[in-house]
């Protein structure tokens, strides 16, 4: 049914785990205090513009964009704040960040209203406004994205969601139709884009029927039904699944880089990041909730949840009911479980680009006893971007970056499927994720 392309390899076939694809999404109320760390978007982290003791409301600016790779940031209630200090990021780095004590009336800044847009510099003023970055997981600020340096015909359209456990892009096409199709048109129309194929996994149907009905008359625009097989919805695989374009690994000049979609004409937008564009078309209300997906063995109360940016992830597990009576907590994951990262300490914060929040069981999160590599070949089967886990492995024990270079490492999206299909549970993606490291440091 699927033509296997060349960089699609075998990939890995995961649990889809979607029992909260039927559940529609529920608001949470406004915690008491929200902490907006200002990098939550890859580039430049923002300058917080507010100072303790200001007054803010829903949709103020508290954070703007630190360069062009970077992003505005606002407040997602109305109160006072309480700080502006620092925290410690996941990956150990030190963030500002601005706290607010909520007032519980939700009061709306003046300026928030619908932007004019009549061509592309206003399209993508309104996107820097939106404070809008890709919010599959990569937090890439999407004003970028659409100011690409070479012509583009098609923009692809991510609803993929191939990681287990997550169904907030699942749940975007069902409710939110509307404002995806509207943030299609727009992107479209101002960036002259003639082409728009949205790509969904086939195990969301109802996904793929709804949008079919919906953009079938509108021109140049297609439904593409994807193999669910992961990492589909990365975005190099989902561009040659959907175009049968290749993008290459390295583009040639005076510093060679990595291939983008770009170079083959695309440009790729996750679905929740082009309806949030919609949204903001519509009501001029920047990016201030996520919908996240709260599951996990260990979750009492498994659901979709619309939340503030900047509630703290102990607010959220509260509200989906704690943890399951007789089960105890192993580990906390934000985003999915091949490509998240764990919690060390609940009280920290939802990001802009945070899909799910997932409880384990000390059970479930148990890591098996590595064993001996046994050559199988497995991991240079299943990765997606034709890499060969075990030669880099090799290398970077003899901290040999010049090898390092020549596997192309840097083409890794640490998506985890190498050490998914390992058989001797070795951790693969961990060496992957250290090689990229001395690569990064040229080995110093």
């Amino acid at each position: 049914m699927f033509k296997k392309l060349k960089r699609s390899a075998e990939g890995a076939g995961v649990p889809h785990e979607k029992i909260t694809a039927t559940m529609e999404t529920v608001q949470m109320p406004i915690s008491k205090r929200l902490v907006i760390p200002m990098s939550m978007h890859i580039g430049a982290p923002a300058k917080p513009v507010v100072k303790k003791g200001d007054t803010v409301m829903v949709g103020t600016l508290i954070g703007e964009a630190g360069g062009f790779v970077s992003a505005n940031i606002y407040s997602p209630a109305s109160g006072t704040v309480a700080e502006v200090g620092t925290i410690r990021m996941p990956n150990g780095a030190a963030a500002a960040t601005v706290v607010i004590d909520t007032d519980g009336e939700q009061k709306v800044d003046p300026s928030v209203k619908p932007p004019v847009v009549n061509d592309h510099d206003s399209l993508i003023q309104a996107v820097k406004d939106c404070g809008l970055v890709g919010l599959g997981g990569a937090g890439f600020p999407t004003h970028v994205k659409l100011c690409p340096a070479t012509p583009v015909d098609t923009l692809v359209i991510n609803g993929a969601e191939c990681e287990p456990f997550l169904t907030p892009d699942t749940r975007e096409f069902l409710e939110c139709t509307d404002t995806v199709i509207s943030g299609i048109e727009a992107v479209m129309k101002y960036c002259s884009i003639p082409n728009c194929i949205i790509g969904i996994e086939t195990n969301k149907p109802e996904c793929i029927k709804l949008m079919e009905e919906r953009t079938s008359g509108m021109a140049g625009v297609s439904v593409k039904p994807l193999p669910s097989r992961y990492p589909q919805g990365a975005e190099k695989n989902l561009v040659e699944t959907c175009t049968g374009r290749e993008v290459p690994k390295t583009v040639p000049g005076e510093r060679p880089r990595a291939g983008l979609p770009a170079d083959v004409g695309c440009v790729v937008m996750n679905v929740t990041s082009v309806s949030t564009l919609g949204k903001f078309l519509k009501t001029g209300m920047p990016l201030v909730t996520k919908r996240v997906t709260v599951d996990g063995d260990a979750c009492a109360k498994p659901m979709n949840v619309e939340v503030a940016i900047g509630t703290p992830y102990q607010d959220i597990i509260d509200f989906a009911g704690g943890i399951k009576e007789g089960k105890e907590l192993g580990k906390v994951i934000y985003g999915g479980p091949m490509m998240g990262g764990c919690v060390s300490d609940t009280s920290f914060p939802l990001l802009k680009q945070n899909n799910g929040l997932l409880l384990f069981s000390r059970e479930a999160a148990a890591i098996p006893e590595p064993q001996a590599c046994i050559r199988c070949g497995r991991c240079i089967n299943g990765c997606p971007m034709g890499l060969a886990p075990v030669q880099i492995a090799e290398a970077y024990k003899n901290k040999d970056v010049e090898a390092l270079n020549k596997l192309n490492l840097d083409l890794c999206v640490l998506c985890g499927t190498c050490s998914f299909v390992c058989p001797a549970k070795r951790p693969v993606t961990q060496t992957m994720s250290l090689a990229k490291v001395l690569q990064r440091t040229g080995g110093k």
